[in-house]
């Protein structure tokens, strides 16, 4: 003899469990767990690294010195205004050897 829903007088109002589907669920949780598992335990934690070619090595130095040098700030106002009252003058030959002297300190060629 068996005795079916003593407590709701034989009614139910929950559709019955499919335990196919409730097993198949499991198995997917479980075979998830066991996937990020693995994944945590096999792999190491991974390090970043930056590596700075020559030429930035040597660019990060010279802003270094640039930034530490003093700055004659008489000098730099007196040339704002010459520019700004469109006095001041360039002498192009002056200009093209400086810039030349300038590459070849930077790039060591004579």
């Amino acid at each position: 003899m068996a005795i079916n829903n003593v407590n709701n007088n034989g009614v139910s109002n929950k559709a019955p469990l499919d335990n196919a589907k409730v097993n198949q669920q499991n198995q997917n949780q479980a075979a998830q767990q066991q996937t990020v598992a693995k994944s945590a335990v096999g792999s190491a934690p991974r390090q970043d690294s930056v590596s700075l070619t020559q030429s930035a090595q040597q660019l990060s130095q010279v802003q270094k010195r640039s930034a530490e040098a003093p700055v004659n700030q008489e000098k730099v106002d007196k040339l704002k205004k010459a520019i700004e009252s469109g006095e001041y003058r360039v002498n192009p030959e002056s200009l093209a050897n400086k810039i030349a002297k300038m590459e070849s300190e930077i790039f060591g060629k004579s």
